[in-house]
């Protein structure tokens, strides 16, 4: 015999009661399941928007086809809400319920036990994003990679989220055209925003040249938890370093809408950190990382 065959408890004379699923904790997804685990069909309870008079009334009140996997009796009429009968109320209130974002529609924001003031009181830090901006060949992936090293070894949980590697995964189908850098930093801003969320100082490395891209990113998250670090460094000193060799390319016309050679690189004009480098005088990689580190430590990131 299989566990789906086994009766159910029976009420009063004989008759088979449905599932309590809010005892249960059966009634996933607005769908009552039964007690054997399989889909109850044709039977959808949203219990958080429904009056719980109906609820109730439907646990108490109906029996049971297992067959069937359906009520056998009627739900029993509710008492009206606001002088409306239930199926003029529900329609309204399942609307209320969800929402639509962008192009996605009937979706509902699920919040967890666990918030992110209890993630940040186990590691011991506040989370925040310290976003990293600058011309290519500026330093940006040195200065994270060296920012996260140092956060680390004083037992601060870090994540490096670096343009060109996202570039191997999750952002391979954007190009470099302003819409798609567009689409690239949406998309990290919002991964970004989960890091910090969940307690991580969270270091991103991206040109991000547009200043309009950086304030949509700085308005995912509280003012304070979005730091913008301005590596300002001459393009001469970066066209000279020139690491991937990208420069050299762009001034010969093989790359189109290179950022400082035929595309623009705004400015941050309102960033937390800016770290000068001038020609022949450019700060370590350690000394860049312990300013931010200073920074981070004034304004309370690090917890005791």
């Amino acid at each position: 015999m299989l566990a789906r065959d086994l009766p159910i408890p029976c009420s009063g004379a004989g008759g088979r009661r449905a599932p309590a699923a809010a005892a249960d904790g059966r009634l996933a997804g607005g769908v009552l399941r039964p007690p054997w685990g399989g889909v109850a069909a044709g039977v959808r309870l949203v219990a958080a928007a429904r009056p719980m008079s109906v609820v109730t009334a439907a646990a108490a009140g109906s029996s049971w086809d297992r067959k069937a996997g359906r009520s056998e009796a009627a739900v029993p009429a509710a008492a009206p809400v606001d002088g409306k009968d239930d199926d003029d109320v529900l329609p309204v209130l399942n609307k209320l319920m969800t929402s639509t974002v962008g192009k996605s529609t009937n979706i509902r924001w699920h919040d967890c036990p666990v918030n992110q003031l209890d993630r940040q009181k186990l590691l011991n830090q506040k989370g925040c994003v310290v976003w990293i901006t600058g011309l290519s060949g500026s330093g940006k992936s040195t200065l994270a990679c060296a920012l996260s090293r140092e956060l680390h070894s004083r037992g601060h949980l870090t994540y490096v989220l670096d343009g060109d590697n996202l570039r191997h995964g999750l952002n391979k189908d954007l190009s470099f055209k302003a819409k798609d850098r567009a689409e690239n930093i949406r998309r990290v801003g919002e991964v970004a925003k989960l890091f910090a969320d969940a307690g991580l100082i969270c270091i991103t490395s991206l040109i991000s040249p547009y200043k309009s891209d950086r304030s949509a990113c700085r308005k995912l998250l509280p003012n304070s938890s979005f730091i913008e670090v301005f590596l300002n460094v001459p393009l001469e000193v970066c066209e000279e370093r020139d690491p991937k060799g990208l420069y050299k390319l762009a001034r010969a016309g093989k790359i189109k809408g290179f950022t400082g050679i035929d595309d623009p690189y705004e400015t941050p004009s309102d960033c937390e950190i800016v770290i000068q480098c001038k020609v022949g005088d450019c700060p370590s990689p350690k000394s860049m990382a312990d300013q931010v580190v200073s920074y981070l430590e004034a304004n309370g990131f690090f917890q005791n």
